[in-house]
């Protein structure tokens, strides 16, 4: 297995969410559209490869390199999940943007991820607002 940052195609990553649980936090409106953006557009893209190639892990984050990071997707093909790739993939995107020293490292999470993150050191965040009028309909990636 390898981690490197690498950026990747919109298929691939789609083709990796049908073997992750990450899919469902993407809504159906625009999905093609608005995939293609973020493999382009994130400022770390780190990803996890078997030994034949396959995509098996993803870490996409925003971050201004000087304080903080926003953690976007972070998703493990559920054949290699409780592995520590998430992990070592948070690990290397922290020290990307700047290291644990200097960055805050904020993410949004699904009930059944929290106790990874927590794992982590992470805990609630009291000062996080939100601003939402983004159409979303929930669905399955297949």
């Amino acid at each position: 297995m390898t981690i490197s940052h690498e950026r990747i195609r919109a298929e691939e990553y789609i083709d990796f969410l049908k073997r992750t649980d990450l899919g469902s936090q993407y809504p159906k409106e625009r999905f093609r559209e608005r995939i293609e953006k973020l493999v382009k557009n994130s400022s770390i893209s780190i990803v996890a490869r078997s030994g034949a190639g396959q995509l098996i892990g993803v870490c996409f984050a925003i971050t201004d390199f000087a304080y903080w990071m926003f953690l976007t997707d972070l998703g493990i093909d559920r054949r290699y999940v409780r592995r520590g790739i998430g992990r070592q993939m948070v690990k290397m995107a922290m020290e990307a943007a700047g290291g644990q020293e200097n960055i805050i490292l904020y993410t949004c999470a699904n009930s059944a991820a929290i106790p990874f993150y927590q794992k982590l050191g992470m805990k609630p965040a009291q000062d996080v607002l939100e601003w939402n009028r983004a159409e979303w309909t929930s669905f399955v990636v297949e």
